[in-house]
């Protein structure tokens, strides 16, 4: 289990060496609020917010990290798209750097459309209790990846080659969080492995591998096409697909 949200606050803050003063003054938040959050009072949704730049994750990352619902205005947008993302990944991570680039640079330009539907409540099996593994993979449902589109997407990205209900059993605590496999988890979530070991409690090699660029370039765009229709992210796919320089 992971401890309280005040521990994980502590650990998080302390890896950005700030303290609860620093903390608030970065923040913006002011610190009778913040150090209650520290005693053990739930956070508030704003509070999320504010917290999570200085802290350098995803606001909807730190509402899972606190163990809250994700608002609806932060949860992927289209459940469609999620078909679409695995190929679109595919393509993109042989493409040059520069049309990377340009693929980012469409989905950034799409407007935001409304969403059409209310989140999906999560069936039965995608409760997990509060580990390590389970936020992991809460976390990747925030960038639109069900347990096949997290296995597809591994592949992809690190070329581990697992089972989607193996991510099952990491999330439920039933498959080791080994140093390894969060070395993963942070190329495709795009989290540096040191934020991961320090909220998860696992150990990471002092000097990690060197990073992909196609597949942090990918990580990228899997945050940036989250929030799209899945019209939307087809024609981000189809961009991929043209040939650079045609």
């Amino acid at each position: 289990m992971l401890p309280d949200f005040d521990m994980l606050l502590a650990r998080l803050a302390g890896h950005r060496r700030l303290d609860i003063a620093g903390l608030s003054s970065s923040a913006e938040i002011p610190e009778p609020e913040l150090r209650a959050v520290y005693e053990g009072m739930a956070p508030s949704p704003a509070l999320l917010r504010r917290l999570a730049p200085v802290l350098r994750l995803h606001a909807a990352d730190l509402f899972v990290i606190a163990d809250l619902p994700v608002p609806d205005g932060l949860a992927p947008l289209d459940p469609r798209a999620a078909g679409l993302v695995v190929g679109l990944l595919k393509d993109a991570v042989v493409l040059p750097p520069e049309h990377r680039r340009r693929l980012r640079r469409l989905a950034g330009s799409l407007p935001q459309e409304n969403r059409t539907e209310p989140v999906r409540t999560p069936r039965a099996y995608e409760r997990f209790e509060r580990g390590p593994g389970g936020v992991l993979i809460r976390m990747a449902g925030n960038r639109n990846l069900s347990w096949t589109g997290i296995a597809q997407t591994f592949l992809i990205l690190t070329g581990r080659y697992w089972a989607a209900s193996t991510y099952g059993a990491v999330g439920h605590g039933r498959k080791e969080l080994t140093p390894d496999l969060l070395a993963d988890f942070a190329t495709v979530l795009g989290v540096p492995a040191d934020t991961l070991s320090v909220l998860t409690g696992v150990d990471v090699p002092d000097v990690p591998p060197p990073r992909c660029p196609a597949a942090v370039d990918a990580a990228e765009l899997l945050w940036d096409i989250r929030r799209l229709t899945v019209d939307q992210v087809r024609q981000v796919a189809g961009a991929a697909r043209v040939t650079p320089g045609a």
